[in-house]
């Protein structure tokens, strides 16, 4: 029931941008775009910033890098064997590699594991975050129904701010730093709004699913993919590394999170299979309910 109760929520925002798309019918193109311009490096410069580094960020890269790769060349394999499109592909990829290791996630370890395991999900959050603006942004724009080489694809990431905002709360971490106390509140409220806009945004595209039609093999594929594939291999890096059972754990229930949100927002923005991305978010989120209680029964 508390695990339901952490999941609502979610459901409830998304629930708005539905019923505020079919009502009104937003121009969501652009709500995307101010969320990943404008909002996003303020969330890239408060994640990095406020979460000191040490050797649990080695570990945990090296799970996220190995769990992030397999997945990759997971879905590559499949979309070769089916003939799926260049964007189809770089959908499922978007859809099927990045988990909600965030915003859900978080509260769910946290009710799960205490304050220890707090501190384990945040790094997971930051690593993860790093991976969605690198490799996760260069599959969407690879994805994306304009052709690009891979110098342009590299020269559109260099350009995106969400880098930038990562980058400058990481200097300022490590060279110590202070940001002025109204800065910092400017920081915070801009920070704070970005998580529930972007849910708000895949409510709306929900909304304009309607009739359109969403492949039902790679939307099975994605699921499977994030709701048995990953925490699977999840278990067999875990048991590789040097680490505590109770990281080993959350990392394996992490790995087993719904589609991120954030994924969407890219689709959208560069129009990479956006009803793919936003229908696996949902159909991920919704399952989630079922599954994240049996993995916390199964790995506690």
């Amino acid at each position: 029931m508390d695990v339901i109760l952490i999941v609502l929520p979610a459901l409830l925002v998304f629930a708005v941008g539905y019923i505020g798309q079919k009502k009104l019918g937003f121009e969501i193109n652009s709500i995307s775009k101010m969320a990943i311009y404008l909002m996003y490096p303020f969330l890239a410069f408060k994640t990095f910033y406020e979460n000191e580094l040490n050797m649990d960020y080695l570990y945990i890269f090296l799970f996220c890098l190995a769990l992030c790769v397999i997945l990759i060349l997971s879905v590559k394999i499949v979309a070769a064997v089916r003939n799926y499109s260049k964007p189809k592909e770089s959908a499922m990829i978007l859809s099927g590699v990045f988990m909600n290791s965030g915003n859900y996630g978080v509260p769910i370890i946290l009710f799960g594991f205490g304050e220890l395991g707090f501190r384990y999900a945040v790094i997971m959050m930051v690593i993860q975050s790093f991976l969605m603006n690198t490799i996760g942004l260069y599959y969407a724009i690879s994805g994306s129904d304009k052709a690009r080489g891979p110098k342009e694809i590299w020269i559109k990431i260099v350009k995106m701010p969400i880098l930038y905002g990562a980058f400058i709360g990481l200097a300022f971490q490590v060279l110590h730093l202070h940001v002025p106390l109204f800065l910092n509140q400017t920081i915070d409220l801009i920070s704070q709004a970005t998580i529930p806009t972007i849910m708000v945004v895949l409510g709306m595209q929900l909304a304009t699913l309607g009739g359109k039609k969403v492949e039902r093999s790679a939307l099975s594929f994605i699921v499977i993919m994030r709701m048995v594939a990953s925490p699977i291999l999840a278990l067999a890096i875990v048991s590789l590394l040097p680490i505590s059972s109770t990281l080993g754990s959350i990392l394996i229930i992490l790995a087993s999170m719904p589609t991120a949100a954030n994924t969407t927002m890219f689709s959208l923005q560069f129009n990479t299979e956006p009803d793919l991305v936003s229908a696996s978010t949902l159909v991920t989120t919704l399952l989630s309910i079922v599954t994240i209680p049996v993995m916390l029964a199964l790995v506690s």
